[in-house]
């Protein structure tokens, strides 16, 4: 079978992310005998430098992890809101929703403390050995892929005018980033060679010890001190107003990442788990839930049609009742009896309708805005067309920009992490730091009374959701992508094209797996500024079959037939348990992904 690179094989290690850097920083790690933790936490700040426009040190990461037999933990890097972010002070400001950029939009910063923790725990190395391959392409340099310089340009005037440390990064001399040229962040290079210095001095020759001074650096030291002042200096945002923040020392010092218990779900031989209810990982465990025992044949209209719709309802349900609150029924939406019921919902024809379920008898309740988008009486926020890959507007907004590795090592460990927030075009860049705060609270709701309303020291809503598969409850598969709310519907076709396809060379067939043509769609309120919706929308590629296309238009499905290669930026590692033997590939859409190992 064709692909546009093989599946890798090997016993040693091997890794897979949305940049070749990452990967290869990752592989190094490993060949000096870290462990896949350790890797993960190099690749990590690697991605922070190389897609900048993706992720950065004051955004977040959720991590699934599986440690050689240990227990299958997911650690949270999601921070939460900050203690004065209620939704009565953002609406007595004037605001219906959180703005898609600016400090209003920070929640406390959550990916640098959950790759501590990670490196803590689980990993080998020093401080200093996971960060070298960060330091070193932030001040020597590293040639940029095109979308960084495409970003910086969309976002030029507003750096231009009013985010000028900023365009001090981004715009040396007037100039984006250019590919082929090498292009320095040497004020974020001087931040983790401070960090790291001051960590050995203060941890002494102890690797824990240097760790968790790290950690004091950043939760009150002088990072904190740099991010705090950052969020009080008011801000141009998308509201078309300076606004200041509301991160404050206290919050940054009372946060910490923790680990929690994965949510489950047994498919056909398999165990999927992912993130709680507080992402939206469990939608990918819903529209499982929603298959009826036989499905129609791989990638036909039936197939693509069955599994749109199923994706519909569980994204209704996403929207209903998903958040930090205390009472997201997980147990009932997962049930047979549920989605038994959802089930038949699902007809011959495309519906155009948000429909949450009542599970346990209970009544959805949905603010005002998704009532207004579903009903299609607000329209400002309506994704374009075919917007399946990260878009970027003139004041910044962003839809759907993030970064995903997987890594698995010799000795099983298996990792699958999503890095995102801390954009370049999320924040002003904090000048002593040399990146800019996150912008996750803009996924929380000012409507009172939700799942997802936004609360002080509750995690926003977010959209970040890997992916861990086991048999017989061994782990056998990380795997994932960036893409917003489109990360669990291309998550799921992938993961149906591994269980339903043929194997090559006696492993499962990721590369195939991630090459078959993608598709999603935008029947539901989306996670991002302006946060609107398409009902009835479905974005395919260009490479689906004609006849494919055809009906699902004739079933009442809006199509929008895009680019060949546009949907999705999958990677993916795997461990056959009986053999040893790994697996890894990765997405050639965007043509940075990249698996490596041996």
């Amino acid at each position: 079978m064709f692909t546009t690179r093989p599946t890798l094989q090997g016993t040693f290690g091997m890794v897979s992310s949305t940049h070749w850097l990452a990967s290869q920083s990752a592989m190094a790690v490993l060949e000096d005998g870290g462990n896949a933790f350790d890797a993960a936490v190099a690749a990590g700040f690697v991605l922070h430098v190389v897609e900048p426009h993706l992720n950065g040190p004051a955004g977040e990461v959720p991590v699934i992890l599986a440690p050689k037999d240990g227990e299958v933990r997911v650690l949270c890097g999601q921070g939460p809101a900050p203690a004065g972010a209620t939704a009565a002070h953002y609406r007595g400001l004037g605001l219906d929703l959180v703005p898609g950029t600016g400090p209003l939009a920070a929640a406390v910063p959550g990916a640098f403390d959950a790759w501590m923790v990670l490196l803590r725990d689980h990993g080998t190395r020093t401080l200093r050995q996971v960060l070298r391959y960060a330091i070193e392409y932030a001040e020597d340099g590293h040639a940029p892929v095109e979308r960084i310089g495409e970003t910086v340009e969309t976002v030029r005037e507003l750096f231009e005018t009013a985010w000028q440390s900023s365009a001090e990064v981004y715009l040396p001399g007037g100039k984006a980033p250019q590919p082929g040229e090498l292009f320095r962040n040497p004020a974020l290079a001087a931040t983790w060679r401070r960090l790291t210095a001051e960590a050995e001095q203060a941890g002494g020759a102890g690797r824990i010890a240097q760790i968790e001074a790290a950690r004091t650096l950043w939760s009150e030291g002088f990072i904190a001190e740099a991010l705090v002042r950052q969020a009080a200096v008011p801000t141009l945002d998308t509201s078309g107003t300076p606004h200041t923040g509301t991160l404050t020392a206290a919050d940054l010092a009372g946060w910490s990442a923790t680990y929690e218990a994965p949510v489950t779900y047994d498919w056909n031989g398999w165990t999927l788990a992912k993130a709680g209810g507080w992402s939206q990982g469990p939608a990918f465990l819903q529209q499982l839930a929603l298959l009826p025992d036989e499905l129609p044949p791989y990638g036909g209209a039936d197939y693509m049609h069955l599994l749109i719709e199923g994706c519909k309802l569980a994204m209704a349900d996403r929207e209903a009742w998903y958040g930090d609150a205390d009472d997201v029924p997980l147990d009932t939406l997962l049930s047979e009896p549920y989605n038994t019921a959802r089930r038949a919902l699902v007809t011959g024809e495309a519906s155009h309708e948000l429909r949450p379920g009542s599970p346990d008898g209970r009544t959805p309740v949905l603010g005002a805005h998704a009532r207004a988008v579903a009903s299609g009486l607000d329209t400002t926020g309506i994704p374009a067309a075919g917007a399946g890959e990260p878009t970027v507007s003139p004041d910044g907004a962003t839809r759907g920009d993030t970064c995903h590795l997987d890594i698995v090592d010799r000795w099983g460990n298996m990792v699958s992490a999503t890095p995102s927030g801390g954009w370049l075009q999320s924040n002003p860049v904090v000048p002593e730091l040399g990146f800019p705060l996150g912008t996750r609270l803009q996924m929380a709701w000012l409507d009172e009374g939700l799942p997802n309303t936004l609360t002080p020291g509750r995690r926003p809503r977010t959209t970040l959701t890997p992916s861990l598969a086991l048999r017989g409850g061994v782990p056998v598969m990380a795997f994932g992508t960036p893409g917003g709310d489109q990360q669990d519907q291309w998550q799921l076709h992938f993961f149906l094209a591994v269980a339903l396809r043929p194997r090559v060379r006696g492993g499962l067939d990721l590369q195939g797996a991630i090459d078959a043509p993608n598709w999603h769609n935008d029947s539901f309120p989306g996670s991002f500024f302006p946060r609107g919706m398409r009902p009835g929308s479905v974005t395919v590629e260009e490479r689906t079959d004609p006849g494919v296309v055809a009906e699902l238009r004739r079933r009442g499905h809006d199509v929008t037939v895009g680019a060949p290669w546009s949907e999705g930026r999958l990677c993916a590692v795997a461990r056959d348990p009986e053999t040893g033997v790994l697996s890894a590939a990765a997405n050639p859409r965007g043509m940075q992904g990249y698996a490596v190992g041996r």
